[in-house]
């Protein structure tokens, strides 16, 4: 390693001796950094998806509608603050804060640039830094989470309960992958400090050889963020807007003030684990020695991460959004299997590399290899079974003769078979006595009639 890239690549040790105003200004920097981030973010999502739909976008509110974030942002404060009766006061107006705060927190210890000069001091583009800096994200994603729960039980409400459960579960399924798909990082790197990882990141990017683990983390940061396809806790097609139903005003802002910060630590943190941090890409490197040197550097970081922030929006202008059942079985199921059984083969080999002799390795080895047949003999057999109950008519069995009758006037017909249902998660009844403005206790669900005398009179029979 050249002198020019070893003092270019922090240490821990650097960390303690920053002067105390340099670390404020860096706080203050990352702080402006994620809010102009998120209004940033805001516009270029309506007008990406607007391209995508064949439509302008935001277009009014100044130059290419760059002013439109600003208004929404001037807009919401002014908004009538409403808080519903009957709700926990103290817990209601907490947990925006709590699901807000954590976002910040973690962008502490992404890196964004190399030791540079600030002032005539040398310092590292980086907050800070800590031996097991990686568990501090998910740390924070944890906490995060409290937020939207205690959101939901403070509204006392049913769709804001829902949603809050919704995404107790798809944390807890998700962030399991997500910690496992860090784990090979941390094998290869020999460390869980950021600073370290990017440096370990020199000759060759984490993304070319850990791509499983990448391809792991990206399902799992979207799941993590409730983003679409994975934005279950507030579907507003099932529980109108989830945990936020009840929040107006600058409270139901916050929420999604962490949102997009929230997408922006995850974007840095695959930037840091998997594409060589703020290091530049090969042919850049290649053909210029001072591409990692400077504040350059910041340039190629910004660059990936939002590169990753445009896949957020183009999932959401190409996606659907997924069944509850279907978002659990991936996590559950498909993600933490594999993750289990890829890190075992990125341990064993690690292992063959160091230790080429012991007959442990190659049995660990072989076990290995089981599992991974186990693994994808146990998802073809799923996926089989799942076809069989798609097909409608079995190969093989004999359909039914057609049955015959005599009508009213003496006429032999046939008889018509009942219609195979369509679905097995059947619509629930739509004409119950809500839907007319009486409560459950006014009438019976069956063989009850609505409205006057002279109107057209319906009967409700819950199908």
């Amino acid at each position: 390693m050249s002198g020019a890239l070893a003092a270019a690549d922090p240490t821990l040790s650097d960390f303690n001796q920053q002067i105390w105003w340099l670390v404020l200004l860096k706080v203050g920097i990352v702080f402006v950094f994620l809010l102009l981030t998120t209004i940033f973010m805001i516009w270029f999502e309506r007008r990406v998806i607007g391209r995508m739909q064949n439509r302008p976008g935001p277009n009014r509110a100044g130059p290419w509608g760059l002013l439109q974030p600003i208004a929404d942002a001037l807009k919401l404060p002014l908004k009538e603050d409403v808080t519903p009766t009957g709700v926990d006061k103290l817990v209601f107006f907490v947990a925006p804060i709590l699901a807000c705060a954590p976002a910040f927190v973690a962008f502490a210890i992404i890196p964004w640039g190399p030791e540079v000069s600030i002032f005539h001091h040398q310092t590292p583009l980086q907050v800070t830094d800590l031996p097991v800096a990686v568990l501090l994200v998910l740390a924070m994603s944890s906490v995060g989470v409290y937020g939207i729960v205690l959101a939901g039980w403070a509204s006392r409400g049913p769709y804001s309960i829902l949603g809050a459960l919704r995404s107790t579960a798809q944390v807890i399924s998700y962030e399991i992958a997500m910690a496992l798909s860090f784990v090979a990082v941390f094998l290869d790197a020999g460390s869980l400090s950021t600073s370290q990882i990017v440096a370990a990141q020199q000759h060759y990017w984490y993304f070319w050889v850990l791509f499983p683990s990448f391809l792991i983390y990206l399902v799992t940061m979207v799941g993590e963020t409730n983003r679409i396809p994975f934005d279950l806790p507030e579907g507003e097609g099932e529980i109108v807007a989830g945990h936020m139903t009840e929040y107006s005003s600058m409270k139901f802002a916050m929420f999604f003030l962490a949102e997009y910060i929230n997408m922006t630590t995850v974007s840095a943190l695959a930037t840091t684990l998997f594409l060589g941090g703020w290091r530049a890409p090969v042919p850049i490197s290649t053909f210029w020695p001072s591409a990692n040197s400077g504040w350059w550097p910041v340039l190629w970081f910004l660059i990936k991460v939002f590169f990753l922030l445009f896949c957020y929006v183009w999932l959401r202008g190409t996606l659907p959004r997924t069944r509850y059942d279907q978002l659990m079985a991936l996590g559950w199921k498909i993600l933490i299997p594999f993750s289990i059984v890829w890190l075992l083969l990125v341990a064993t080999v690690r292992a063959l590399r160091e230790d080429n002799h012991s007959p442990v390795v190659y049995a660990v080895a072989g076990i290995v290899l089981v599992l991974f047949i186990a693994l994808i003999t146990f998802w073809d057999n799923g996926y089989t079974k799942w076809l069989e109950r798609l097909e409608p008519d079995k190969p093989g069995v004999e359909e039914e003769e057609d049955e015959w009758d005599y009508d009213d006037q003496g006429e032999l017909v046939k008889v018509a078979k009942p219609a195979r249902p369509e679905s097995r998660y059947p619509v629930p009844p739509l004409d119950l006595p809500h839907y007319h403005g009486l409560e459950l206790g006014d009438t019976a669900l069956t063989g009850s009639t609505y409205g006057d005398a002279d109107d057209a009179t319906k009967e409700v029979t819950g199908a």
